[in-house]
């Protein structure tokens, strides 16, 4: 063949009227388009959200009773909402957009017996593809012809290591062939072609093809539903209920007792206002708002808000090893003499290859490419390093029957000798080398020990040639063995690290890849994780799905799968009840990445598609980002309980004091902008300081919560209510003995108005921790808590010393008496909250060290 031409055979390929009329009957070589959510129809789907629909409800309330500043704030931020949630919505639907761009742009065909570029979108089933080093493989397609062609299929498979491809035979028949593994018959589209060169027919185009069922199948998942949006659509169903019922009673007492019914329904709109947890859309959006950019400060992107939640309840971390837990880079980690001797190059280029290694690193590099596009290539010119001056003369390929390649290269030496290089399959360089039955198994006891620690082993060698006779066959010359070289996919520095993490925050590790048994053993072995129980593909294939489920409680390693096996394994680890988040790469990685409760894509290698189906994204690939995400996303849980129970807690002293004059038969003490100026401004403020606590000490030493934990468990709840039981018997006393002692009416609201929000000031202390005394919190400086006591002092100030705002509120002036009174009752409340927290602590600190605690607060 001359050098440049596809094929010394003469190809004619498809007409243009049949591949035009294929075209037609079979569509493009593309992936059919999803039905696209329009931002239109998202705007309809986040209308329908309950949280959103009360905030809009609550808007049009205070719209209706006049308070229009109130109206718009609800309002404005409702539609930031709205468009916040369409921006992001729409960016999800792009997974299907970035699967087709991995498809060639171009593709080399014979049309009409010419070689023409076309669009890849524009290839038919019957074409006839040119395939060089560097193309994109267009569509699945047989081959006919090949000529030392190996492509990296690790999109579709997650191997790094390219692979071989020979010519299809008859006796290949048109049986299906999934890609990975040497000597296939078969290229798959999304392929890279790193070298060689050859010509096949498509077979599969579009959705057919490998890449196309793996986009068939993403089309088909559904997203995991955020856990957090149940859970707070309860929360708000059971505030509402309760409300609607509390309001309903006060109109009918009111309207019985007194016989004013307009003022009867003007109060239990009041007293409904006082219990609508109004607060939970602005704190939830702010957290989750929040909690993306400092996990993004990590170096994680948050593509789904919900999976910031959902990290803190993570119980199985499945993760990809090309690319996840390896760097993706092929390097030559291990050369062996055939006498034994061993170097293992430092790849930071400090530590300099030693004499007797240094012909087995050249040869090594002249055995390969002087252009490099194959990743082993690449690894042994990183090795070897400086240019050479010689000029290539000859190149044979690797052939079926003999798995080796050989350059010769004319270095202009005195004697006018070639220099000729090979490296290859140890076997076939064993024989080149012509060893006898000793020398080869010496060789046979070096390759087995680098094979077990996961090295892709080759062996090299080097003969002299004369220029003027120079073989046709690499058998030709009489080569000597300069030893062995290793290569593998480095494991990232970062990863042992992490993995001990998870395994300590009691989230076990398992890898899934599409490696061989032994490479992915010795990988896992490195990174920490169990590699006791390994299955391959294979036998996952032959299990059924219950017997599946019951394997992966114990097994950590899967090797040789398939894509849609990832997918299986995920599925079956979420019936068992886990909580799967899973990381990868690939194209072959994006189903099992959207069927997790939480994917974690690769930001710098990564595929587009990969990323797009995922929840979270690693910007800088750094594995042990993971268990910084993970941490922060236990945080932001943990601090989204407190903000949850404290306003639980404010919302006990705030109705009661609505409900209470009510029942006493006295004049309404807190009406519609009390309540608004209380839930809009004071409680959304205060429960900010909760989103800037610091973690808990022993954050990452629990086991995860359970999945079917609630958000606020039963027994936080009860603590929160007590504490606003306590406040609101407070507050109810400053109320009632003021009354005794005849204090008018304006002043009396003042009072106790003050009294109540000096008591939500409390609080915010009482529940900055789950377990450290007021002493502890101490000794975690908050700014954000320094700016709103500042905040609500300025609130309070305006309030009650602004004569405007004195006569909107219907305060009267307060005496300093006053004010130390409402400080003293916030002071009490405090100490006695931190005593009972301190009784409850007790077991618990005089017992066992609680270290896998999962109780979050709970107890």
């Amino acid at each position: 063949m001359s050098k440049g031409s596809p094929s010394a055979v003469a190809h004619t390929g498809l007409s243009a009227a049949m591949a035009e009329e294929r075209q037609r009957t079979e569509g493009c070589n593309e992936l059919p388009r999803a039905r696209r959510r329009t931002p239109l129809r998202i705007v309809a789907e986040v209308l329908r959200e309950p949280m959103l629909a009360l905030l809009l409800a609550g808007g049009l309330v205070y719209l209706l009773l006049g308070n229009r500043q109130e109206a718009i704030i609800l309002l404005v931020f409702a539609s930031l909402s709205v468009l916040i949630t369409v921006v992001q919505e729409s960016r999800t639907e792009r997974v299907l957009e970035a699967l087709r761009d991995l498809t060639s742009p171009q593709a080399s065909v014979f049309r009409d017996g010419k070689l023409q570029r076309i669009a890849g979108r524009d290839v038919v089933r019957g074409d006839l593809i040119v395939l060089t080093e560097g193309d994109r493989v267009p569509a699945d397609a047989r081959l006919i012809e090949a000529h030392d062609l190996q492509c990296d299929e690790s999109l579709l498979t997650g191997e790094s290591v390219p692979v071989r491809k020979r010519i299809a035979s008859p006796a290949d028949g048109a049986g299906a062939t999934k890609p990975g593994g040497d000597d296939l018959p078969v290229v798959f589209g999304g392929a890279l072609v790193v070298r060689g060169r050859g010509v096949a027919e498509v077979i599969a185009i579009g959705a057919l093809s490998e890449i196309g069922r793996i986009g068939e199948s993403l089309n088909s998942l559904e997203s995991e539903p955020p856990r957090l949006q149940a859970q707070t659509r309860r929360l708000v169903r059971t505030f509402a209920l309760v409300g609607a019922g509390v309001s309903v009673l006060a109109v009918l007492l009111y309207g019985t007792l007194r016989g004013s019914w307009l003022d009867a329904l003007l109060a239990g709109i009041a007293l409904g206002m006082s219990m609508l947890p109004e607060e939970f859309p602005m704190v939830l959006t702010v957290f989750m708002a929040m909690g993306a950019w400092r996990i993004s400060r990590a170096r994680v992107l948050t593509r789904r808000a919900a999976a910031i939640e959902t990290l803190g309840a993570a119980t199985v971390l499945c993760t990809d090893k090309t690319g996840t837990l390896t760097e993706n880079r092929m390097s030559v980690v291990e050369l062996r003499l055939p006498a034994g001797t061993i170097f293992r190059p430092q790849h930071n280029g400090l530590t300099p290859i030693p004499a007797a290694f240094q012909p087995l690193a050249h040869c090594g590099k002249l055995a390969s490419a002087p252009q490099p596009f194959d990743p082993m290539d690449r690894a042994f010119h990183s090795l070897a390093g400086t240019a050479d001056s010689g000029r290539l003369v000859k190149a044979y390929g690797l052939r079926p029957d003999l798995l080796a390649m050989s350059n010769a290269w004319d270095f202009q030496d005195e004697d006018g000798a070639l220099t000729v290089a090979a490296k290859g399959a140890p076997e076939a360089i064993a024989e080149l080398c012509r060893l006898d039955a000793e020398a080869r198994r010496a060789l046979l006891v070096s390759v087995n020990q680098m094979a077990a620690s996961g090295l892709r082993v080759l062996g090299i060698a080097q003969a002299s040639a004369d220029p003027h006779t120079l073989g046709e066959s690499q058998q030709d010359f009489r080569f000597t063995l300069l030893g062995l070289a290793g290569l593998a996919d480095p494991l990232r520095n970062s990863v042992p690290q992490a993995v001990d993490d998870c395994r300590s925050a009691g989230i076990r590790v398992m890898m899934i890849t599409g490696d061989y048994p032994v490479t992915a053993s010795a990988i896992a072995r490195q990174a920490g994780i169990a590699a006791d129980s390994i299955m391959t593909g294979e036998e996952l294939a032959a299990m059924s799905d219950a017997d599946l489920a019951q394997r992966v409680r114990r097994t950590t390693v899967f090797a040789r799968t398939m894509p849609e096996q990832k997918l299986r394994i995920v599925q079956a680890l979420k019936a068992n009840g886990e909580i799967v988040a899973m990381t990868g790469d690939g194209v072959n990685d994006a189903p099992s990445l959207k069927a997790a409760n939480i994917g974690i894509a690769m930001g710098g290698r990564g595929t587009d598609v990969a990323r797009e189906a995922a929840s979270l994204v690693l910007l800088d690939d750094d594995f042990g980002s993971i268990a910084k995400a993970i941490r922060l996303g236990r945080r932001i849980y943990d601090n989204l309980r407190k903000a949850i129970g404290f306003i639980f807690a404010v919302h006990v002293p705030i109705a009661g004091l609505a409900l209470l004059p009510l029942l006493l038969g006295m004049p309404l003490l807190f009406g519609p902008v009390h309540i608004a100026f209380l839930e809009m401004f004071i409680d959304p403020v205060c429960s900010l300081v909760f989103e800037a606590e610091s973690a808990e000490k022993d954050i990452m030493r629990r086991k995860p919560r359970a999945a079917n934990e609630p958000l606020i468990p039963r027994s936080l709840i009860g603590w929160n209510v007590f504490q606003g039981l306590m406040a609101f018997a407070i507050c109810a006393a400053v109320f009632l003995i003021g009354g005794e002692l005849g204090m008018p009416e304006t002043e009396l609201r003042a009072l106790t108005f003050l009294t109540l929000v000096l008591t939500i000031v409390s609080l915010i202390f009482v529940d900055r921790s789950f377990g450290a005394a007021l002493a502890g919190g101490a000794h975690r400086p908050s700014v954000a808590l320094l700016a709103v006591l500042l905040i609500v002092a300025l609130a309070l100030g305006v309030a009650l010393l602004w004569p405007p705002a004195m006569a909107l509120f219907r305060f009267g002036t307060l005496h300093r008496d006053d004010v130390a009174i409402a400080l003293a009752c916030s002071i009490a409340l405090l100490a006695i909250l931190e005593f009972v927290k301190f009784l409850r602590m007790k077991p618990r600190l005089s017992g066992p060290a609680a270290g896998g605690s999962r109780e979050y607060g709970s107890r």
